[in-house]
Formats: C-alpha cells, sequence, structure tokens
C-alpha cells in the first residue's frame, strides 16, 4: 500500500485545520511539494462543502474518508473504514496523530529527521498524552498548536516552514508568528475568565457554554481549569442559526474531552457515543469528539432550525446517558 500511496500524482492536498493537519501537510508537501492546500473542517466535509476541491488527485488529511480522493490519511476512530472504496488508498490506524501516520510513509523516502523530536509533541497534544504541568508549560510546540488560523493566513505560513525544515523556535521567531504569540497570550487570558465564568460541574461532567462569545477551548484548557473535579468535559460554542460556509460564523456545535489528566489510560466512558446520539455525523476519538447542537423534541431529533432551548435538551439527554456510565 505505501508504494501505491507513493506513485500517487497528489495535486491537492485537504487536511483539517489544527495543528495535526497543518504538520500532516507539511509533511506530505516534502513528497509532492507542489500540491496545493486545502484546510478544512469535518463538518464541512461531511456537509458537502469540500466536494468541488475533492479528485482522485486529492489526499484528505486527518478528515473523514471522501470517496472521490485518491489517498486518504487519518487516526480517528469514528473514521475508520469499514470496507474498501474503488479507487481510493486508505491508510488507516490507532495512531495518537494523523501526522505519524504521514510520517511512517515518508520517512523511507525523504529527510524527516527534523520532525523526530516535535512529532512526539504532536502526538502528545493530538493523543491525549501531554500532562497538565506541560499544557500549562510555555513549552514552543505548544504555543504553535494555539496559533494555527485558517483565515488569518498563518496556518499556511506555519505550514510551509515547517515543509522547508524550519524548527518550531525560529518559525515562533519570525515578525508575524511572534506578533501573533503575543495577541494570542493576551485572548489567553480572557478565554480563560470566559471558561471559568461560564462552566458548572454535574456529576463529574463540566459544561462550559460558550455559544456565541466568538471563542472557542479544547478540553486540555477546561480540565486543567476544572481540575480533578471532572472526569470530563462539554463545551459548547458556535452561534445558534449558522451553518457551515456562513462567513465568520460557525453552527452551535459540542466538543466533549476526556479529562486525560486524569485519566491518563483513558476515559470512564466512549465519548463518541454522546457525539453521535443526534448528530449522523459527529464523531471523532472516544476521548475527543465533537457534534452540531440538533433540534429535538420530546428527545427526538426533529427537522427545523436550532433554537438556544435545544442545547439544554441535548445536554439533558447527554446528562442522562453519562449518569449511565
Amino acid at each position: 500500500m505505501v508504494s501505491e500511496a507513493l506513485s500517487l500524482d497528489i495535486r491537492r492536498i485537504v487536511t483539517d485545520s489544527d495543528l495535526d493537519g497543518v504538520v500532516t501537510g507539511a509533511i506530505l508537501r516534502r513528497w509532492w511539494p507542489d500540491a496545493e492546500v486545502v484546510f478544512g473542517h469535518p463538518g464541512e466535509l461531511r456537509a458537502g462543502l469540500l466536494d468541488d476541491c475533492i479528485d482522485r488527485h486529492t489526499a484528505v488529511c486527518d478528515l473523514p474518508r471522501h470517496p472521490d480522493c485518491g489517498l486518504s490519511i487519518d487516526h480517528h476512530q469514528s473514521n475508520a473504514p469499514v470496507g474498501d472504496e474503488d479507487g481510493v488508498i486508505s491508510i488507516w490506524r490507532a495512531a495518537p496523530s494523523a501526522a505519524r501516520i504521514a510520517y511512517e510513509l515518508l520517512v523511507n523516502e525523504v529527510d524527516l529527521s527534523d520532525m523526530t523530536d516535535f512529532l512526539v509533541w504532536v502526538d502528545k497534544l493530538d493523543g491525549g498524552g501531554v500532562s497538565r504541568d506541560e499544557y500549562l508549560s510555555d513549552n514552543p510546540v505548544i504555543w504553535l498548536g494555539r496559533l494555527i488560523d485558517v483565515k488569518s493566513g498563518l496556518a499556511m505560513h506555519i505550514l510551509e516552514s515547517l515543509q522547508e525544515g524550519l524548527t518550531v523556535e525560529e518559525i515562533l521567531l519570525d515578525d508575524w508568528v511572534s506578533s501573533a504569540l503575543e495577541e494570542r497570550k493576551e485572548r489567553q487570558v480572557k478565554l480563560d475568565g470566559a471558561i471559568s465564568q461560564n462552566m458548572k460541574v454535574v456529576d463529574r461532567l463540566a459544561i462550559v457554554r460558550m455559544e456565541g462569545l466568538g471563542m472557542r477551548s479544547n478540553g486540555y484548557r477546561i480540565t486543567a481549569i476544572s481540575g480533578d473535579d471532572c472526569d470530563a468535559c462539554v463545551v459548547i460554542h458556535g452561534d445558534v442559526g449558522a451553518s457551515f460556509g456562513d462567513e465568520g460564523v460557525y453552527p452551535v456545535s459540542a466538543s466533549f474531552y476526556t479529562n486525560s489528566f486524569l485519566h491518563t489510560e483513558g476515559g470512564l466512558y466512549d465519548l463518541t457515543r454522546l457525539a453521535t446520539k443526534f448528530d449522523f455525523d459527529g464523531g471523532g476519538h472516544a476521548n475527543a469528539c465533537g457534534c452540531r447542537i440538533q433540534p429535538l423534541e420530546d428527545g427526538d431529533r426533529v427537522e427545523r432550525q436550532v433554537e438556544i432551548d435545544d442545547i439544554d435538551r441535548n445536554l439533558e439527554a447527554w446528562l442522562l446517558m453519562w449518569s449511565e456510565r
């Protein structure tokens, strides 16, 4: 399969818009240097918004497999292939990161020696293996991950810098990146305040309501703040009434995370059960996954626009499921 994958004429790389996706794209670009890079989100792909840029010359990375692509590289539990698809070379395994899979695909073909130590941290961050002290430290890889931003072009700038072999430390010294880093550190203070103000813990599940605030947070930050009081968390973010493709907004969604600082070998509950309860396009890993808030009536999904009260209805159902763990 490796030789088949390497023989492909990849002209476009569609990859997730997080650190793992950026690093995966940078690694693949060392083999296919002229490939265009398109950043996407699992919800966008499943909604068909990326269909026009995916064909047999496309590698889809760290995202759900698309039937029209040529190469699929992924590690998410809910995206494990269930059968063969003609024309798609699918490389999936339960690795801590998609970047690790890309690295192992190409390590014998191109020089990736500069990525060896860096990937240890990418694996830790994407695979839930980072400690609380490490996450709260000033480790350069952690801060680089917080700077990934597609709209400003910074994500592409970081990808190209990694492709060229620059170290994380060198990238952070770049004028554009260093300026963004200072702004990000200022926003972090506001984000921490918003998390603390909007968090409540119910049955050891930390719930953070951030819809409409224009802020997003991953589970590391939330569980770092809540400490040992929770076994997992759910954060609500995005905007009620928004859809994928709407300029400047994101549909109201939920992200679920195990408190990996407390449960280092995996959580007490498969959180994908929550993410897929009402949203067929939800999913991810057992310890880190997400979905869109769905319109509910009497506990069942209905066809209408999502309303603010649907957040409470979704949470109520998830808390019931969580209580049965």
